[in-house]
């Protein structure tokens, strides 16, 4: 059996992480040394985005950098590595296309292949070249090795995809939506400890359980907030169409889960949607935030938006804007159009010239930075419930309900005496505020 020291490079959204963290789990199980350091590694892992052009190109610039620390490669950074495995998505879509192009790789492994990972690797060190292993693994959801702060975790409770957006590749890497089985989820939760911040994710959460025979979503939140172990629940990836009376309901009512949604809506034009394959409207867009609103106090609204759509025109653009300003998002992020090779809207005529799209995302963000700057003013002289993440440079850094790990702002706080540990949560007086971030500090 093999005894060696890992390294880990992930790459991509959430989902991967946890992909990539049961990748881990295998290597914990046999015994296995992970470490930090890449010079330290025998064995890298790169694990692979494949979402769009760039994030293909980051994780090949990963594979590259890996490679280079094989003894003699490089004088400038001298390392043990043996063996580089590249996994995940970009081996799942275009394994085929990697085995051509790629030699550096020693084994291939993709998107479910963790129980694959040795046998594949022994093989390589018995002397076979380029291991194809993608598609080799039982699927099994085994055990993690969390790569996460101590207390948040992400649990992914579904895979793939049934939406089938035009711009968008998952459904063609990761196949059908899959829910899960709720007692497995609610064991994986259950299994990763004392946790004050439980991010569910999936490509579309709001869908889980239809698969099998009817919405569950709401239900499954429910046996999660029962844990001991877990303090509270965000909500990632809730697809506007799918999110009812129920789901708005546990949001409101469980104490647990934060009053937080993110919500991708792409766009807001009646024309460009439909071409994009999404279903609803501008008018229930409109209706569906103002129902949150109305529905659960103070609910925090994040949302994403992909700008220069094929044949989208500066009116449409314009109209964007407008909805920004009219529905007053918290958090938002802004995606210049990728034109992605073996989806629909590849095809597509009057693609928008590179310019224009990148124009149209500075001129969003600089609309949504008005937005949000407005908004967290607001928030000065309040005091907010604020998790702990981390020591900052001078103080420390963490966030309230409204923002979420990585992805949208923070509070950057002084403790003034009191005693102050990372995964706890803490009063904290706002003093200033910034375009996305506030000050203050702690009250108790």
């Amino acid at each position: 059996m093999l005894k060696k020291t890992f390294y880990m490079d992930l790459h991509g959204c959430d989902k991967n992480r946890v992909d990539g963290e049961r990748l881990l789990g295998e290597i914990v199980r046999r015994g296995c040394r992970i470490t930090d350091d890449p010079q330290e590694a025998e064995i890298a892992i790169v694990n692979t985005c494949a979402f769009l052009n760039a994030a293909r190109e980051e994780s090949i610039n990963a594979i590259f950098a890996c490679d280079a620390l094989r003894p003699g490669k490089s004088e400038r950074l001298p390392g043990k590595l043996e063996k580089l495995v590249v996994a995940g998505c970009l081996p799942e879509k275009f394994v085929s296309e990697l085995q051509k192009n790629l030699p550096e790789a020693d084994v291939f492994l993709g998107v479910n292949d963790a129980s694959a990972l040795f046998s594949a690797l022994e093989a390589s060190y018995e002397g076979a070249r380029q291991i194809n292993a993608v598609g080799t693994g039982t699927g099994d959801r085994t055990e993690r090795y969390v790569s996460t702060m101590p207390h948040i975790k992400y649990l992914k409770i579904a895979d793939g995809c049934f939406n089938h957006c035009t711009y968008c590749l998952i459904p063609k890497i990761r196949g059908k939506y899959v829910s899960y089985p709720m007692e497995e989820l609610v064991e994986e939760a259950r299994s990763l400890g004392q946790t004050e911040e439980l991010v569910l994710v999936a490509q579309d959460t709001t869908r889980y359980g239809e698969d099998r025979g009817g919405n569950a979503f709401a239900q499954l939140i429910r046996r999660l907030s029962a844990l001991e172990n877990i303090g509270h629940i965000r909500l990632l990836y809730c697809y506007p169409e799918a999110i009812g009376d129920e789901l708005i309901q546990v949001v409101r009512d469980d104490p647990k889960v934060l009053k937080y949604l993110d919500i991708p809506m792409q766009h807001c034009e009646d024309r460009i949607l439909k071409r994009m394959g999404r279903r609803g409207r501008r008018e229930d867009l409109e209706a569906l935030v103002e129902k949150l609103r109305r529905e659960i106090p103070g609910v925090a609204i994040r949302t994403t938006f992909i700008a220069g759509f094929p044949s989208e025109t500066e009116e449409e653009h314009r109209a964007l804007l407008s909805f920004l300003e009219k529905m007053q998002f918290e958090n938002c992020g802004f995606f210049a159009y990728s034109r992605e090779p073996d989806t629909p809207a590849f095809s597509l005529p009057q693609q928008v010239h590179p310019s224009t799209k990148k124009r149209w995302v500075r001129e969003l963000y600089e609309a949504q930075a008005r937005i949000s700057e407005a908004k967290l003013r607001t928030w000065v002289c309040q005091t907010l419930s604020v998790i702990c993440d981390a020591p900052d440079a001078n103080d420390w850094i963490g966030r309230a309900y409204f923002q979420a790990h990585e992805i949208d702002g923070n509070v950057f706080f002084t403790p003034h005496g009191h005693p102050v540990e990372a995964g706890k949560i803490y009063k904290v007086r706002i003093t200033a505020s910034e375009t996305y971030d506030l000050i203050g500090e702690v009250v108790g």
